[in-house]
Parts: structure tokens; C-alpha cells; sequence
């Protein structure tokens, strides 16, 4: 992971309300447009993560140009507003007492900010805590890319939601799962829900507790029948903080669910009964 590290205000600039000195503006979205995006490469030789992004950026990328360039090339492109960036980094939160830190995939507008943490972020998505292994969400990748490029349409067409919590935005799709099948990982459901038989007794949609290539099967197929979740959280570590939750059409790439809770005495780091009490109503 490139060693950016970047400490954020609240959380997830693009997709839930930053403090106003690092939230974007409308103009920040319409400049991208004129930019050719750069697609910054990881230094680490032993990871798929190169090669994954390169082909989600060449399947699915189509709102700018674009070109692969090195960590090294970002240090001294970054300040050329022609230039966009899509590029992982390493986050923080402020007046977090955890200190975990997470891997997010940003979106970054170029220009004269001094401190990469104040570049324009028209949007970012975690995808994994740091010292977690990259298989969690490498096969994701082209969804996340999609989701991305979707995002930037969305919000130029509606700047008046830039300063609204987009999170309730994205939510309001939560209802549409129930006209889907939700693909899980057994092991990324609570205990009291790890079963089909236990999620029923509460959520009345499709459910299939599935193995993680048959997620990547439906992703690169584009089934719009499918639903996956991308959750985010310590895993095996002994790291305890957020726990990200992202439910994301296989097809469509749209978000339909997105919260995340605090890893915390019977918190587990898995999607919870709560999550489903949540797609229910």
C-alpha cells in the first residue's frame, strides 16, 4: 500500500459528510471532467493489487482518459491540477483513541494543496484495515472502480447533495435488496445469523451464503440478480474499531446499504441482525 497516509475529520469524503474545509465543491466535480485521471500504482512487487486495478480501470473507466504511473510520478504530478488520481491510502480518523489505521481507494483532484490529506477527495471507499490481507477485497476491485466512476456522474448532475449526508442518500436503495439475492460469506455474519434458516426470521429476501469466487463469478458476469457485501473490518488482527459495511450490486455496481459500527465488547466485526432489521423496514 502506498505509504499515504491521510487523517480524516469524520468520514469518507463523496460519501458521508466531511468537516466543511475538506469537503468538495461542485466545481471540484465539473474540473474533474477536464482531467485525465491517474491511476497510481502500488511499489510492492508480491501484491495482485497492479494488476486488479488495471484491469477494473480498463473494463470499466470511461468518464476521462487515463494512464498508470508510479508512487513516485504521484509525488510530482500531484500538484498539477490537469491531473486526477486514483490512488490507495493509508487512513486515520481524527479523535480516534483505536489508531487503526485503514486502506481506502480515493479519488483525488490535483492542485496546489501542500498536504496530500487536503487535496479535493471526491470520493473514497475502505477497503480494508491495514495488516489485513488484500485477498478480503482484491476481487472487488472492479465493482469499487465502477462504484467510483458512477458516484462522479451522480454528483455533478446533483451538486446540491455534495453537502448532504450521502451516506442516507445511498441508503434509501436499501429497500431494492429484497428484489435481489444478497450473496454472503458465512463467516462474515454474526453468529445469530449465519444461517439461512436464522436470517429468514428476519429478513424476508434472497439469501445465499456463498464462497468468494462465486462473488467474483458474479461480478464478472455483471449479474444484476446478485447483491454482495463488502465489509471491512480487523479481521484476525488484534486492531478493534470501525467495522465497514457496503452492499453492492454484482451488475450495476450501486450501493444499496452502507453503515459501519465500532468493534466493541459484543460488537462483533461482522454484519449483524441489526443490518437486516435495517433492509426489513
Amino acid at each position: 500500500m502506498n505509504r499515504i497516509i491521510i487523517t480524516i475529520a469524520i468520514c469518507l469524503a463523496g460519501i458521508q459528510s466531511f468537516s466543511q474545509e475538506h469537503l468538495p465543491s461542485a466545481s471540484d466535480y465539473n474540473r474533474f471532467h477536464n482531467t485525465k485521471t491517474l491511476v497510481v500504482l502500488e511499489d510492492n512487487l508480491f501484491s495482485d493489487f497492479n494488476d486488479k486495478i488495471k484491469e477494473a480501470v480498463k473494463q470499466n473507466w470511461t468518464i476521462t482518459k487515463y494512464e498508470f504511473i508510479s508512487n513516485a510520478e504521484f509525488e510530482k504530478q500531484r500538484f498539477n491540477p490537469k491531473y486526477s488520481f486514483l490512488v490507495t491510502s493509508i487512513v486515520t480518523f481524527n479523535k480516534d483513541k483505536t489508531k487503526a489505521k485503514y486502506n481506502f481507494l480515493s479519488l483525488l483532484l490535483g492542485g496546489q494543496a501542500n498536504v496530500i490529506g487536503d487535496m479535493p477527495d471526491l470520493c473514497s471507499i475502505p477497503l480494508s484495515y491495514v495488516q489485513v490481507d488484500e485477498e478480503s477485497y482484491i476481487y472487488k476491485l472492479t465493482s469499487l472502480v465502477l462504484f467510483m466512476q458512477n458516484h462522479i456522474a451522480l454528483v455533478t448532475k446533483n451538486p446540491d447533495i455534495i453537502s448532504e449526508n450521502i451516506l442516507k442518500y445511498y441508503n434509501k436503495n436499501s429497500s431494492e435488496t429484497k428484489d435481489k439475492t444478497l450473496y454472503l460469506l458465512k463467516n462474515e455474519m454474526n453468529d445469530d445469523i449465519n444461517s439461512a434458516a436464522k436470517i429468514r426470521k428476519i429478513y424476508s429476501g434472497k439469501v445465499k451464503l456463498v464462497e468468494a469466487n462465486e462473488i467474483e463469478e458474479a461480478i464478472r458476469n455483471k449479474n444484476n440478480d446478485i447483491i454482495f457485501l463488502h465489509k471491512v473490518g480487523p479481521e484476525k488482527t488484534k486492531n478493534k474499531a470501525r467495522c465497514f459495511k457496503m452492499l453492492i450490486g454484482a451488475g450495476d455496481a450501486k450501493f444499496y446499504y452502507f453503515d459501519y459500527h465500532m468493534v466493541k465488547g459484543k460488537q462483533t466485526d461482522r454484519f449483524l441482525g441489526s443490518d437486516f432489521k435495517k433492509l426489513a423496514k
